[in-house]
C-alpha cells in the first residue's frame, strides 16, 4: 500500500510537471495574434505598389510565390504592441521599446533593492528573548555576557564563583572517571540487562513518590503511583519489568523538593553540589533530609544494621541514571558556548516543569527523575 501511494504520488507528480511545461508552448501555438493582416502589409522601403483594395488575396489551397512577399517588411513593432485579445485588464498595454531600460540603470536598480530573505535566514534569525514574554510559564534562560559566559539575570546565583569551582571539580570527575566507566558499562551490559536494573531501581522509589503526592493533595496521581508499584512488584517482577505502563498507567517523579515548590516555597539560590551537580537549598533539603523518612526500604535497611546497603543502592542508582544520560551531556558540552550556564538554565527549568506536573513538555530532561 505504501510503495503504491508513492508510484501514484510519483505519476501525478509527472503529469503536473507535464501540463506546466507544454502549457505555454500550447498557448503560443494556438496564434493569439492574427498574422495575415501583418504578412499582407506593405514594404515602405519596396516600390510604390497598387492600393490595398486592388491586390487579390491568395485563393485558399495555393501557396504563394516566392516574389510574392519579397518585397515586404514586417512591422514587428507594431506585431509587439498589439493588444493580446485574452488580456482582460483595462488600458491599453505599454509598448514594448517602452519598457525596455538601459542596462546601467538595470543593474543600479538591482543593487538598490534590499534582498528579500531566505527561508534559511529566517529560521536562522535571533529569536526574541524570553524576557520579552513569549512564555512566561519558566524561568527565563540566561543571557550571555560579552566574554561568552551566561550572565544570572534574576541574581538565582550569588555563589557563582564558588559554584564554578566545584563545577570544574566535578567536570574532571566525570571526565576521568565516572565517563569512561559509563561508556564502558553501556557497552559491555546489554541493553535488556541495563533496562531491567534502571526500572527494578526506580520501582524502589514508589514509596517516596506516594508520600509526596499525598502531601501535594494529588489523590489521582498517588492512585496512579500505588497501581505502578503493586503491579511492578508482583506482575513486573519486582520491578525489572513496567508492566503498568503498559496498562495505561504513566510513570511519573516526585520528591519533597517539588512538594515544598508545589505549596510555594521558592527555589532559593542556585548550588552546585560536590558530585552530584546541580540543586539549590529547597530541593537539597527535601532529597538529603526528608525524602529518607518515607522510604520503608531506608528504615529495614537501618534496623537491621545494613546501612551499608543503603549506600550501594544510592549510588548504584545515582551511577545508573548518570549512564541514562552521558550522551545528553556530551552534546550539551559540546553545543553550549557556557556549558555552565547552559546547565544552570536546564536544571531550573526543568524543575519548575516537575513542580507544575508538566514533565513531559517542552523541557528537556537530564536526569533519570527517580
Amino acid at each position: 500500500m505504501y510503495v503504491s501511494r508513492c508510484f501514484s504520488g510519483l505519476a501525478l507528480a509527472l503529469v503536473a510537471a507535464a501540463f506546466i511545461t507544454l502549457a505555454p508552448e500550447a498557448l503560443a501555438a494556438s496564434k493569439l495574434y492574427d498574422m495575415n493582416p501583418l504578412l499582407g502589409q506593405q514594404n515602405p522601403m519596396a516600390a510604390p505598389a497598387a492600393p490595398r483594395s486592388v491586390q487579390q488575396p491568395t485563393p485558399a489551397g495555393q501557396s504563394a510565390s516566392p516574389g510574392q512577399f519579397g518585397s515586404q517588411l514586417y512591422d514587428m513593432d507594431r506585431m509587439l504592441n498589439e493588444r493580446n485579445p485574452f488580456d482582460t485588464s483595462a488600458g491599453q498595454q505599454p509598448s514594448i521599446n517602452a519598457q525596455r531600460r538601459p542596462i546601467e540603470t538595470a543593474q543600479s536598480a538591482v543593487t538598490s533593492v534590499p534582498a528579500t530573505p531566505s527561508a534559511r535566514e529566517v529560521a536562522q534569525a535571533p529569536a526574541t528573548p524570553a524576557s520579552s514574554g513569549a512564555d512566561p510559564t519558566f524561568p527565563d534562560l540566561d543571557d550571555m555576557g560579552p566574554d561568552g559566559n551566561a550572565v544570572d539575570v534574576d541574581g538565582r546565583d550569588p555563589l557563582e564563583p564558588i559554584n564554578r569551582v566545584i563545577f570544574g571539580f566535578n567536570e574532571l570527575v566525570y571526565k576521568y572517571l565516572l565517563t569512561p566507566v559509563a561508556r564502558g558499562y553501556n557497552k559491555a551490559v546489554p541493553e535488556i540487562v541495563r533496562d531491567s536494573l534502571s526500572r527494578a531501581i526506580s520501582n524502589l522509589n514508589g514509596p517516596v513518590i506516594l508520600a509526596n503526592d499525598l502531601l501535594q493533595g494529588e489523590f489521582k496521581r498517588a492512585g496512579t503511583t500505588t497501581t505502578r508499584f503493586v503491579l511492578n512488584s508482583t506482575l513486573g517482577f519486582l520491578g525489572t519489568q513496567d508492566v503498568a505502563s503498559d496498562l495505561g498507567f504513566a510513570k511519573h517523579s516526585e520528591d519533597f523538593g517539588q512538594t515544598m515548590g508545589a505549596w510555594g516555597v521558592g527555589e532559593g539560590f542556585y548550588l552546585v553540589l560536590p558530585l552530584l551537580g546541580p540543586s539549590n537549598p529547597r530541593d537539597a533539603i527535601g532529597k538529603f533530609l526528608v525524602d529518607g523518612y518515607f522510604d520503608p526500604l531506608g528504615y529495614h535497611l537501618d534496623d537491621t544494621d545494613n546501612k551499608n546497603w543503603g549506600y550501594v543502592r544510592s549510588g548504584v542508582g545515582g551511577f545508573v541514571d548518570y549512564t541514562e544520560i552521558v550522551d545528553d551531556l556530551d552534546n550539551l558540552r559540546e553545543t553550549s558556548v557556557d556549558f555552565y550556564g547552559a546547565l544552570r538554565s536546564l536544571y531550573r527549568q526543568r524543575r519548575e516543569a516537575e513542580i507544575r506536573n508538566r514533565e513531559q513538555g517542552a523541557v528537556p530532561s537530564l536526569g533519570g527523575g527517580r
